[in-house]
C-alpha cells in the first residue's frame, strides 16, 4: 500500500470514528499510531504513545490553556456578563433594536474574558433572552445575536482556539491575540450594523427600550469598571509587555477570583465547581492536542499535505481562489464538526498548503477562527444555536436558524474585508511585536 493510500484510508477511518462518537482526542491519536506503525514500524508508534503525552503536555506554554478557562469561570461566577449587560443596556437600550446590539456588545466583553463561545451564548442566554422577551423582540433576532455574538468568544482575545493554534502552528501566541483585536472590533460593528439595518427594514422585530437618565447610564457604566481593569491588566499587559501570556492569563485568573470574593459570589460550592469545569475543559483541550501530535507524524509519513501542496502550486491557483476552495470545505466540515475538532484535524494538511503559497499564518490563523464561528452557527450542527436552544427551548430550531442567517452573512462580509485589506489583522502585531 502507497503512503498515500494509508493517509487516505486512515482520513477515512477517522471520520468513521468521529461519527461514531468516539472523543476526536482518542480518535486521532488511535487513527496516528495505527497509520505510523503500516508506514514505520510498531516500535514507532509505540515510542510515539510513550512519549507524546508527556512532552506535548510538559510545556511551560501550555499554562495558558488553563489558566485564561479558569479566568472565564471566575468571571462567570462573579457575574461580570450581567454587569457588562447592564451598562451596555443601559447606553443603548432605548434604540430601535438597542437590546440586541447590547446583547452582541456584552458578548464581545464576555469574550475578552471567557475565549469561549459556548461560555459567552451560555452567558448571555441567560442574561439577555430574559430582557428581550420582556421588551416584546422577536425569537428570531433576540436567539440569532445571542447565538452569534457569542461566536465572537474564539476570536476576540483571550482566545483558547487561537492558542492552540498557536501551539499547533508554532506561531506567538501574543501576535496572535494582536491580530484577533482588530476583526473581533470589525465583527462586532458589522453584526450590530446588521442589527440596525433588520430593525430599520422592520421595526417590529426590536422595540425600543426605556430610556434612563444619564446619572443611571454611568452608573451602569461604573459597574463594568471591574472588567476594564481586568482586560487593562491583561491584554494591555501583554501588548504593552509588561507580561508574558502565561504572567498575564495568571493575573487575570486572580483578579476574577478576588472581584467574585469581593462580591461575595464565590462561596465553597462554587469554587469547586469553577475548578472542576476548568479542569474538564482543560483535560478536553490537552487530549485534542496530544492526539493532533500524534496524528500528525502519520499524516506526514503519507505525504498528503505535501501532495496537496505541490498540486495546488503546480495549478497556479491565486491565493484567494484556494481561501475560497478552504472556505467552502470547512463551511461542509462545519454542518458535521464541532469547530474546535476541525481546526485540530485540518491544520496539519492545510498548513503546508498556505506556506507554500506565502501567505501569512497569523493572518490565515484569524480566517481560520472566522470560519470556524460560521461553523458554530450552521446547520444542521452549530453547536451554539443548541446551546441557544436550550436556554429558549420554547423557539423552534427553524426560527433560531432563521434569525442567525444575517449575520452569517456578515461574516462573510467581514472575511471578504479582510481578504482585501489584510492589514486590519497584521497592523497590531507587526507594529507592536517585532
Amino acid at each position: 500500500m502507497s503512503p498515500t493510500a494509508a493517509g487516505v484510508l486512515g482520513m477515512a477511518a477517522l471520520l468513521v470514528l468521529l461519527f461514531a462518537r468516539m472523543p476526536i482526542g482518542i480518535a486521532m491519536a488511535l487513527v496516528g499510531a495505527i497509520g505510523i506503525a503500516v508506514l514505520n514500524s510498531p516500535d514507532a508508534a509505540l515510542h510515539i504513545l510513550g512519549s507524546f503525552a508527556y512532552s506535548h503536555a510538559a510545556v511551560q506554554a501550555f499554562a495558558v490553556i488553563p489558566l485564561f478557562v479558569l479566568m472565564g469561570n471566575f468571571a462567570a461566577v462573579s457575574g461580570m456578563g450581567r454587569d457588562l449587560y447592564t451598562a451596555a443596556y443601559a447606553w443603548l437600550g432605548h434604540w430601535r433594536g438597542g437590546l440586541a446590539s447590547a446583547t452582541i456588545l456584552a458578548c464581545a466583553g464576555f469574550a475578552a474574558l471567557s475565549g469561549s463561545s459556548v461560555a459567552s451564548a451560555v452567558t448571555m442566554g441567560r442574561v439577555c433572552l430574559p430582557e428581550m422577551r420582556r421588551y416584546a423582540y422577536d425569537p428570531r433576532l433576540a436567539t440569532g445575536v445571542v447565538a452569534a455574538g457569542g461566536t465572537l468568544g474564539i476570536l476576540i482575545p483571550p482566545s483558547t482556539v487561537l492558542v492552540v493554534y498557536a501551539l499547533l502552528t508554532e506561531e506567538s501566541i501574543g501576535r496572535l491575540f494582536l491580530a484577533g483585536f482588530l476583526p473581533g472590533v470589525l465583527l462586532t460593528a458589522l453584526f450590530i450594523l446588521t442589527v440596525t439595518l433588520l430593525c430599520a427594514v422592520r421595526p417590529a422585530l426590536g422595540p425600543p427600550g426605556e430610556k434612563l437618565p444619564l446619572r443611571s447610564r454611568f452608573a451602569a457604566l461604573g459597574g463594568a469598571a471591574p472588567f476594564l481593569l481586568v482586560v487593562v491588566a491583561t491584554i494591555g499587559g501583554i501588548y504593552a509587555g509588561v507580561f508574558t501570556v502565561n504572567e498575564a492569563a495568571a493575573v487575570g485568573a486572580f483578579l476574577t477570583m478576588a472581584y467574585a470574593l469581593w462580591k461575595r459570589k464565590l462561596t465553597l460550592a462554587a469554587l469547586i465547581d469553577a475548578l472542576l469545569q476548568t479542569v474538564r475543559t482543560t483535560a478536553m483541550v490537552f487530549m485534542i492536542l496530544i492526539g493532533a501530535h500524534i496524528f500528525s507524524p502519520f499524516l506526514a509519513l503519507s505525504r498528503i499535505p505535501i501532495n496537496l501542496a505541490a498540486t495546488l502550486t503546480e495549478y497556479a491557483l491565486p491565493a484567494a481562489a484556494v481561501l475560497a476552495i478552504l472556505m467552502a470545505a470547512y463551511l461542509i466540515l462545519g454542518m458535521f464538526l464541532e469547530g474546535f475538532a476541525m481546526m485540530v484535524l485540518t491544520v496539519p494538511i492545510v498548513f503546508p498548503i498556505i506556506a507554500a503559497l506565502g501567505i501569512d499564518p497569523v493572518w490565515f490563523g484569524i480566517f481560520m477562527v472566522i470560519v470556524l464561528e460560521m461553523g458554530l452557527i450552521s446547520p444542521p450542527v452549530g453547536i451554539n444555536v443548541f446551546v441557544v436552544k436550550g436556554v429558549a427551548e420554547d423557539v423552534p430550531m427553524g426560527r433560531i436558524f432563521a434569525g442567525i442567517m444575517p449575520f452569517w452573512f456578515a461574516m462573510v462580509a467581514c472575511i471578504a474585508i479582510l481578504v482585501a485589506f489584510p492589514q486590519i489583522v497584521m497592523i497590531l502585531p507587526n507594529t507592536m511585536m517585532r
